[in-house]
């Protein structure tokens, strides 16, 4: 689920900008709080946002101190403060990551040297948050029953994953998690995989692995796929879920400025989405970006 929740940069405001940089730096300091120095390798911008998002509608405040780290050694930089909402997902980005080799592994991928990177963090994170461990794999082992079963459904290939965002969030927020925070992080969970699925369609027909795609709709390549008759039903599919998000931000209390939230989920989501229906995959979208 790496790498595709991103801000739409040109439209960012220089502060929420700031606050979204030092917001990744606070999570990176979460992980080598809680799983080590070597973990801090599996950083993404999907849980710097997950930490934007549940601070603020959990009204924690942030505190952005200047810090040195180990990649900012020489010159100092602004950071959030390390806090215990940060840990915790310090401690779900390495769970994450150690699942995704494990699981790149499992499929006859390179992924043994890099998972080794994470595998005390693992442990470390397992120990002290085994409620967040037991989210991710139950979730997971769903997945893979899904998968399993070949199932040509988009909606039933992307609910573990979903789920498993929606359960994350009962468990982070507590007592002010609502209906609408669970269908917000349903739809974003919903989101990501069903954008990773569409990202990856060439290279999974290729290998013959499972994509939900391809067993509802068919096609040669993603290209053809998009370009066919089943191109319009699938931005329909997409188009749906934004809706989902709209329709949950508008009920959900924030208790500080939402313009960094709202440029990601209302314009960072649709615009990544773009980006892959044309043709940005995953290798060249930093090129894509600049």
């Amino acid at each position: 689920m790496f790498g595709y929740v991103r801000a739409d940069t040109p439209y960012l405001f220089i502060k929420d900008d700031n606050l979204y940089r030092a917001m990744y730096c606070g999570v990176c300091k979460g992980i080598g709080e809680v799983c080590g120095h070597a973990a801090r390798m599996g950083l993404s911008y999907d849980v710097t946002f997950l930490s934007v998002l549940l601070h603020n509608i959990l009204g924690e405040d942030v505190t952005i101190e200047k810090s040195h780290c180990l990649t900012h050694c020489i010159r100092s930089r602004q950071m959030a403060a390390v806090d215990e909402l940060t840990r915790r997902l310090g401690a779900l980005n390495t769970i994450l990551a150690y699942y995704k080799y494990t699981d790149d592994i499992a499929d006859g991928d390179r992924g043994r040297g890099k998972r080794l990177w994470f595998k005390k963090g693992f442990r470390l994170a397992k120990k002290k948050y085994p409620e967040i461990e037991k989210i991710v794999r139950e979730n997971l082992k769903n997945q893979e029953r899904t998968e399993k079963s070949g199932a040509d459904s988009l909606d039933r290939a992307a609910d573990a994953t979903a789920n498993m965002l929606q359960e994350f969030s009962v468990y982070a927020l507590g007592e002010k998690s609502t209906e609408y925070t669970q269908r917000l992080f349903y739809s974003l969970g919903k989101w990501i995989y069903l954008i990773d699925a569409l990202d990856d369609y060439d290279k999974d027909l290729k290998k013959g692995a499972y994509n939900p795609f391809r067993l509802a709709y068919g096609g040669e390549s993603r290209k053809q796929l998009l370009s066919g008759a089943h191109g319009e039903e699938i931005q329909f599919v997409f188009h749906a879920v934004f809706f989902d998000i709209r329709e949950s931000l508008a009920n959900i209390e924030f208790r500080f400025n939402r313009d960094l939230s709202d440029n990601i989920l209302l314009r960072g989501l649709p615009m990544m989405t773009k980006r892959v229906m044309s043709g940005c995959t995953d290798k060249n979208r930093k090129k894509h970006e600049k």
